[in-house]
């Protein structure tokens, strides 16, 4: 499984997945830090590569793009540190890989995770 991270991520979010043996890279890393949203879906798409975000722009291109790749996962937290959020993600990983792979939106929330297949109608 591979991700490309987000700049509203931080780095050490990379390395925690790289830590847990998945391939991971952040935007920045790609010299992509300042293409739009869009862009970053299509390298997403094109690269096989799982978007992680806490923008919520790109469900919303997915939504009106109608692409059933490339899985978005969206961070909606009220303590978005990153000790949270690389925890929460590494541990929900392993229960959403079928979603991950077959295509969907997954938002992760403190006490919920809200799992939409692709394409949105």
């Amino acid at each position: 499984m591979k991700f490309l991270v987000d700049l509203a991520l931080s780095p050490k979010t990379v390395n925690a997945l790289r830590d847990r043996g998945y391939e991971a890279v952040r935007v920045n890393e790609l010299g992509m830090a300042k293409s739009k949203d869009s862009e970053l879906v299509e390298y997403a798409a094109k690269n096989d590569l799982i978007v992680i975000t806490a923008d919520l722009d790109f469900g919303d291109i997915l939504a009106s793009t109608g692409y059933k790749k490339p899985s978005v996962i969206i961070f909606r937290l009220k303590e978005p540190s990153v000790d949270h959020i690389n925890a929460l993600l590494l541990s929900t990983i392993p229960r959403i890989t079928g979603s991950l792979d077959n295509g969907s939106i997954v938002v992760i929330e403190d006490h919920q995770i809200r799992i939409r297949e692709l394409p949105v109608a």
